[in-house]
Order: structure tokens, then sequence, then C-alpha cells
């Protein structure tokens, strides 16, 4: 069983940076794809970021490439969302998510997903 946990996000002001992180408590995630996702209110969940289990390939929304960066640390069982340059409109819930059953592959949608954090909000003011 994997649990998933996100610490790390809270209010910021537009222009900054916020560090969100996924760790996971029980079976190791290093084998497994993770996927960074956000909802924000009215709005369907988005993919924001994924990375596959060895960190060799990264998927990133045309909304956030060149500001957010993707990077895990499988010694930590951990997986990281870097987000600089924030907007409002980044303001979501962000949720890390795993799918131990395909690796490789970084494309796809929630649906891939087997394993869930609960979100953690991240509000960038303006």
């Amino acid at each position: 069983q994997v649990q998933l946990v996100e610490p790390g996000g809270g209010l910021v002001q537009a222009g900054g940076p916020l560090r969100l992180s996924c760790a996971s408590s029980g079976r190791s995630i290093s084998s497994s794809a993770m996927g960074w996702f956000r909802r924000a209110p009215g709005k369907e969940r988005e993919i924001v970021a994924a990375i596959s289990g060895s960190g060799g390939s990264t998927y990133y929304a045309a909304s956030v490439k060149g500001r957010f960066t993707i990077s895990r640390d499988n010694a930590k069982n951990t997986v990281f969302l870097q987000m600089n340059t924030l907007k409002p409109e980044d303001t979501a819930v962000y949720s890390c998510a795993a799918d131990p059953n395909n690796p490789v592959d970084v494309v796809g949608g929630p649906g891939r997903y087997v394993y869930w954090g609960q979100g953690t909000q991240v509000t960038v003011a303006s």
C-alpha cells in the first residue's frame, strides 16, 4: 500500500517560489511514475507535471513549462515540485499521484494513477 503525503502548500506572493513535496509511507514509489495535479475552484483537475520512475523523463503542462520543475529522490521516497514565478492563476489544490503499473510513460491523465495524496492548498496572492 502506498500512502502519499504532501506538505509544503501555503500562501505566497505572485512572482515568488514555493516547493511542494510528496512523500510515500509504506511501499516504495521508486518504481512508480509520479504526477502532480491541481484543481482550481470551479475547474476540472488538470495535470501539472509528471516524472518517470527513473526520473529520466518528465512532462509539463504548457501553462507551467519553464516555471515549474518536477524531480524525485528515490532514496528518500519523495517527489518534489519546485514552482517559480507563481501567478494568481496557479492557485489551486495540488495533489500528487503514483502509477506503479507503468513507470516509464509520463503522459496520461488522472485515470492511470492508482494512489493519491490528500492534496495541499497553494494560494498565490496578487
